[in-house]
């Protein structure tokens, strides 16, 4: 009765008033939040905790960068000659994951239809995985560290054996198809192996929708990883595959970083 009369008076203890105060309750809506329950107490504000985290992130950042740029001399090439085309002739690392991916299939779907569904994918995910119960929760359920985990090893080994059984064999090994046929198989067949078996085989623990984001979400991101390694590490003259210390006529992929 006390409790009830002191919530009509204004005088909640959470809430008593004070001349300091520069907030109010302005309004009352409809809906669960996570921070039912939970007064401003149990509330770590982003300023300072969260802004003195990153300003040492940034601050580390501008350390490591500056060392770098101070022990490793990066100069420019020299003038390109059309009569001599540099072999292998490789992107810069942020697009070397693209230019992996179009050794594998046609150049309309690794440079526009694949990294268009990736954006999109990205961009509507919010909208797709609007549970907020585990929100500020690392790899949100107790089994999600450990999906995570298993889908990322699965992403590096499959990719890498699509990767080499490309380079070996090829889909044009499979038959006497057309070309067209072929970079429409191609894609088909990377995309079942890597997202569908993943997602049928997570289907039977009946998971959240966040942790199927975050399956497809782990898909992508090491997909990308290991697509920039293979062609940052393993691509020699001609683009084909080599290990990193038996690359021939001395090419070393070490030596353009």
């Amino acid at each position: 009765m006390s409790e009830e009369s002191n919530q009509v008076e204004g005088q909640d203890e959470r809430f008593a008033r004070g001349p300091v105060k520069t907030y109010s309750l302005m309004e009352l809506v409809r809906g669960t939040s996570p921070m039912v329950e939970k007064g401003p107490d149990d509330t770590i504000f982003s300023f300072p905790y969260v802004a003195i985290v990153e300003l040492l992130l940034v601050v580390g950042s501008i350390f490591v960068i500056g060392f770098l740029s101070l022990i490793h001399n990066a100069p420019l090439e020299e003038l390109a000659n059309p009569d001599l085309t540099t072999n292998p002739a490789k992107a810069p690392w942020y697009f070397m994951a693209l230019q992996e991916l179009l050794l594998h299939m046609h150049p309309v779907l690794a440079g526009i239809v694949v990294p268009g569904i990736v954006i999109l994918f990205l961009v509507t995910l919010p909208y797709f995985d609007v549970d907020r119960s585990d929100s500020g929760r690392w790899f949100a359920t107790s089994r999600g560290a450990k999906w995570v985990f298993f889908t990322a090893l699965y992403t590096v080994i499959v990719q890498a054996a699509l990767i080499y059984f490309d380079e070996v064999m090829g889909l044009r090994g499979l038959g006497d198809a057309s070309p067209l046929t072929l970079q429409i198989i191609g894609p088909l067949l990377f995309g079942f192996v890597l997202f569908v078996i993943p997602l049928v085989v997570i289907a039977f623990k009946k998971p959240t929708r966040r942790e199927v984001m975050m399956v497809i979400f782990t898909i992508i991101i090491t997909s990308a990883i290991t697509l920039t390694i293979s062609g940052f590490l393993f691509r020699g003259p001609g683009m084909h595959l080599y290990p990193p210390w038996g690359m021939p006529d001395g090419y070393n992929p070490w030596s353009s970083l």
